[in-house]
């Protein structure tokens, strides 16, 4: 892909709980704090994309970007509300990327915010209803945890993935939420593999540090053209290579081969666009709502050959010095869950590493990244490949 249009900008909230402001008010809010920051006016931004606001409290506005416009005074050229779950934010990039391109915008806020309503107040049920099949997932009361739970479960049963690997990822995640001020789990202190095979159990494999900590939260990116992004940072961050696919929307519809996720096709496109190979890629960014979903990540995208990847973390290869730094930022295990943005925060994670920006968690060498989303039940898959500026 052309390195004539690139990411100029990237900006997000600090992972907490924000009982101030509605599902609809973050958007608004994660905007004007970016825009205060960034060289950029309002008048600058002709091009708006969001995911529906609501979504993980039950009070879905499939509208958000119409919303959003009139409340900052935005008049887009270019925009929509997209929904993919976790994948929506990667899409939003490409599709962003192909409206500068073909001048039907020249600066694109791709935005994303989220409240996640704790287990007790029904925000897994919610989840747990827009992603299972109505007739017969549906009526046993299916919950997220126990869902992934079915695929990590044949992960470990065909691939020989073990309960300590699969707690191995968590506490490689903690060991970069340690490093990374802005992670919800900054200040909490190391875990051990002990820790969390102590911690109670959720749904068998997962115990509790083996999810993701649910928060509120928010980003934003600006798209632009190669030559404003270089006006407005030193280090854009380009987009080398793209994958996306879209798989039925429940375990049922999958079919049995569950832990062959989207990224066994999303990585390869991605890899081809780039004229890259895993070999070349400093870092990895992967969706990890649960301490599984990294290990089948890693084979997918062919960084591990099959029943492998458990070793792999074990070696210590995806922590801090490791040879392929792996949620650099704490990624949704300790830096937080961030509801509907969740997407965004692992996509941030990649943008922020590649422009230099990512402060005290920072990797020395961050040339390129490769971002893997997903949503749903891994239903929809995108992957990234960001480099820095020649």
């Amino acid at each position: 892909m052309a390195h004539d249009v690139a990411i100029a900008a990237a900006y997000e909230l600090k992972p907490g709980r924000y009982p101030e402001f509605s599902a609809e008010d973050m958007y608004r809010e994660v905007v004007t704090r970016a825009l205060r920051e960034w060289p950029v006016k309002p008048k600058d931004i002709d091009g708006l994309l969001t995911a529906p606001s609501g979504m993980v409290a039950g009070k879905i506005d499939a509208l958000s970007h119409e919303k959003l416009a009139g409340k900052l005074g935005l008049q887009p050229r270019f925009a929509n509300t997209m929904s993919a779950g976790g994948a929506t934010f990667a899409m939003m990039v490409l599709r962003a990327i192909a409206a500068v391109r073909d001048g039907q915008a020249e600066g694109v806020l791709c935005v994303g915010s989220g409240k996640f309503l704790k287990q007790g107040a029904g925000g897994g049920e919610i989840v747990a209803r827009l992603s299972s099949e109505p007739d017969f997932e549906l009526p046993y009361g299916p919950c997220i945890p126990a869902l992934y739970a079915l695929i990590a479960s044949q992960f470990m049963a065909e691939r020989g993935a073990t309960p300590e690997d699969l707690a191995r990822v968590a506490v490689s995640a903690r060991r970069w939420a340690l490093r990374n001020p802005r992670a919800l789990m900054h200040e909490r202190g190391e875990i051990t593999i002990q820790d969390v095979l102590s911690s109670r159990v959720i749904a068998s494999p997962f115990h509790y540090l083996d999810c993701s900590v649910p928060t509120d939260g928010g980003g934003v990116l600006l798209v632009t053209s190669a030559a404003r992004a270089r006006e407005l940072t030193p280090h854009p961050a380009y987009i080398l290579g793209y994958g996306e696919m879209h798989r039925p929307a429940s375990l049922s519809e999958t079919g049995p081969r569950l832990i062959e996720s989207g990224a066994t096709q999303t990585g390869p496109a991605a890899f081809k666009r780039a004229g890259l190979t895993q070999r070349d890629i400093d870092l990895v960014q992967l969706y990890d709502a649960f301490s599984a979903t990294p290990l089948i990540l890693l084979e997918n995208l062919g960084f591990c050959a099959p029943g492998t990847a458990g070793r792999f973390v074990q070696s210590g290869a995806t922590d801090p010095g490791g040879s392929l730094p792996m949620n650099t930022g704490g990624g949704l295990l300790s830096f937080g869950h961030t509801g509907e943005a969740s997407g965004m925060s692992v996509l941030l994670e990649g943008v922020r590493q590649v422009m230099g920006q990512a402060g005290p968690n920072q990797v020395e060498k961050a040339s390129t990244a490769l971002v893997h989303v997903y949503g749903g039940m891994m239903y929809e898959h995108a992957t990234l490949i960001l480099g820095r500026s020649p």
